[in-house]
């Protein structure tokens, strides 16, 4: 991790990881998504951390790929290395053990926009603004779009890849890309809050239920629910799930393993 471009902060099961571009509104460089990869990956197998927080320094959270960047190379291989970095990182933020939130302010667009839609949860001050301006400039929002398409419905999704215009806070909650939008004071405690009952909770539970809601989101109503039984057989016969059943039966706090 390069802590000029990513800094990180670890307390009570939280991690927070802050985009520090503030000059470039937290931009999207190849060697910031490099720093975010190896940073999760990392993550992944910290049994300390449960739950991750992801915010932008500066005036906003994140304005998407760096086009400065991107147009000084100009070449065929660094367009396709950036784009492939992109998609390896926000499946990254998918397919880790523990949940993400985004700690949203300011503008979040593009891959700024796609990055709210790839993690769990969202919440957002209520001057923060949303778009996938893409199609104003000649291009389009494509992988931003695979996000986007899967946290909202299919017309609101194109309503946003087609016009570019951006969208307000209440406006993305309604549609579903953020959990809450609230005060712009109230947006880090809001955050901590939510995080902390999270990180409050068996990491191993959690852990089982995001990837079995990962892996059965887009199966057959049948196929899931086999699936999710077989979860939850496995999930019955952890330590925690023992230890929880055992706590709640005799009215006492649990003490998680995490196992």
């Amino acid at each position: 991790m390069t802590d000029s471009l990513l800094l990180r902060d670890d307390a009570d099961g939280i991690c927070i990881l802050t985009l520090n571009r503030p000059d470039a509104y937290n931009s999207l460089s190849l060697e910031l998504m490099q720093a975010l990869i190896c940073c999760f990956d990392e993550i992944a197998d910290d049994t300390s951390v449960r739950v991750l927080v992801l915010k932008g320094s500066g005036r906003g959270f994140c304005s998407g790929h760096d086009l400065k960047q991107m147009l000084g190379e100009g070449e065929e291989d660094y367009y396709q290395c950036t784009f492939d970095t992109c998609s390896t990182l926000m499946q990254r933020i998918v397919n880790l053990p523990i949940p993400v939130i985004a700690q949203v302010h300011g503008v979040a667009t593009a891959a700024g926009c796609q990055l709210v839609a790839s993690c769990d949860l969202a919440v957002a001050s209520n001057s923060s603004r949303f778009a996938t301006p893409g199609v104003n400039i000649g291009l389009f929002c494509s992988t931003p779009m695979v996000a986007l398409s899967r946290a909202v419905s299919k017309k609101h999704a194109m309503e946003m890849l087609l016009l570019g215009d951006m969208i307000n806070a209440e406006r993305a909650r309604d549609i579903g890309l953020i959990n809450w939008a609230v005060a712009d004071e109230e947006v880090e405690s809001l955050t901590l809050q939510v995080a902390g009952k999270i990180a409050a909770r068996s990491r191993k539970a959690i852990s089982i239920g995001k990837q079995a809601y990962v892996t059965q989101i887009d199966k057959p109503l049948a196929e899931a629910y086999e699936q999710c039984s077989r979860v939850m057989t496995g999930n019955m016969l952890t330590y925690d799930a023992q230890e929880g059943i055992d706590a709640f039966i005799n009215k006492r706090k649990p003490e998680w393993q995490h196992r």
